[in-house]
């Protein structure tokens, strides 16, 4: 059972509910890591949802994201994700900005991040269709299509 930790506006935990509460509905904001990898030529890699996912499956959506599970901290679940995702270790990680998700299905405390890697990318193909790298302009044009995922 997968327990997140339920937060405020200011991202203070007040609470914690089952992962399957989060997204069922009840809009109770939780908190993720999303994390922006480029390489050193500029481009960024997105991962394509696994058809298997219950939530936009099939969709292109940020290089890494994940819970923060209950108890555990940002830089925690920031090392958990990234290695889990992408194989990624050790990154070094620059933080971006926080904001509040909403979409159809839940409500997020995103904590967003960037990354520039050039080595191996290996990803967790359970979770993952295909990971591959977007310039600016591809990813611009594709803007509004439904090719990505509503909260990237």
């Amino acid at each position: 059972m997968e327990l997140l930790d339920i937060l405020d506006e200011n991202g203070v935990v007040t609470g914690s509910a089952r992962r399957s509460v989060c997204h069922s509905g009840t809009f109770l904001l939780h908190a993720v890591v999303h994390v922006l990898v480029f390489d050193t030529a500029g481009r960024l890699f997105l991962q394509k949802r696994s058809m298997s996912k219950d939530i936009e499956p099939g969709k292109w959506d940020t290089s890494v994201g994940g819970h923060i599970m209950s108890g555990e901290t940002t830089e925690e679940a920031l090392q958990r994700e990234t290695t889990e995702e992408l194989g990624i270790f050790p990154p070094v990680f620059e933080r971006l900005y926080t904001h509040i998700s909403l979409n159809e299905f839940e409500r997020e405390f995103v904590y967003s991040f960037r990354c520039v890697w050039d080595g191996d990318i290996h990803f967790e193909e359970n979770e993952i269709d295909e990971v591959k790298p977007f310039t600016v302009s591809e990813i611009s044009a594709l803007l509004g299509s439904g090719f990505f995922t509503s909260s990237f």
